[in-house]
């Protein structure tokens, strides 16, 4: 690995309790630029342009969740320019043998609902069974934006410009190792979760230094992360606007597909 990449795997990632604060409130503060030109540009499909990846929710072999997700689709559907960027990325990874690899981009609102109203409070009613009304919403709300149909407050993966996402060999096709499941829905997948241990393993040091090399080559190339999900990134939508302090959204919800309920 060349010395610049070999840096950022040293160079620590922002708190992500501190980011979190930040994001607060975003789908209702955050105007889009509805008239930009960016707002109107076409997604492509992330293969096509030679990205690699597999939708995650379209497969049975998903863990945790093991079987095909209700309204999932087996594209990977981002804007032509969130494509561009990422491939610039993985020109950039490639002195080190790596790649990206997408789980998730552009996502139909049937999966936001089922993950949102249905799979996640349930899976957290069965262990936390105190959680109820808004507590239960607040704590689904950390890993699962609310799906909506309103143009001013889309869910960041209806954009086309969020991402979920790793690094691999490419060689080998082996992902790099993350320190957890990709949709871990704990603060184990907080970005920074393996800044904050005293004391850690190999296994934690390499988890720490992928999950920083991934961070800072995201960022660097103007991207944005959710601090509660280290796989997730996006650029152009609103919670990148509010992270990144930039005036306005590019990106408001698309429909790649052209289809009813997307």
């Amino acid at each position: 690995m060349n010395d610049d990449l070999q840096a950022l795997k040293q160079t620590p990632v922002p708190s992500s309790a501190e980011a979190q604060a930040r994001k607060r409130g975003y789908r209702d503060e955050v105007t889009i630029a509805a008239d930009g030109e960016a707002a109107a540009e076409a997604c492509v499909e992330a293969r096509a342009i030679g990205l690699a990846g597999d939708n995650h929710y379209f497969s049975a072999f998903n863990p945790p969740y093991h079987q095909r997700i209700p309204g999932s689709i087996e594209q990977l559907f981002v804007r032509r320019s969130v494509g561009e960027k990422l491939s610039a990325i993985n020109a950039r990874l490639a002195v080190a043998g790596l790649e990206l690899y997408l789980f998730d981009a552009w996502r139909p609102q049937a999966v936001q609902r089922y993950f949102h109203d249905v799979w996640f409070p349930e899976w957290l009613q069965q262990r936390a069974p105190h959680l109820d009304g808004a507590e239960l919403v607040e704590e689904v709300e950390k890993y699962w934006a609310a799906p909506t149909s309103s143009a001013a407050s889309p869910s960041p993966h209806s954009t086309g410009g969020a991402v979920d996402l790793t690094l691999r060999y490419i060689t080998t096709r082996q992902p790099l190792f993350m320190g957890g499941l990709f949709d871990d829905v704990t603060e184990d997948a907080w970005t920074d979760s393996f800044e904050l241990r005293p004391v850690i393993s190999m296994s934690d040091e390499e988890a720490r230094a992928n999950r920083r090399l991934l961070y800072w080559v995201m960022s660097e190339a103007g991207f944005a992360n959710n601090p509660t999900e280290w796989w997730h990134y996006s650029f152009g939508d609103q919670m990148w606007a509010r992270l990144g302090g930039h005036p306005a959204a590019l990106f408001g919800a698309c429909n790649p597909r052209g289809v009813p309920d997307a």
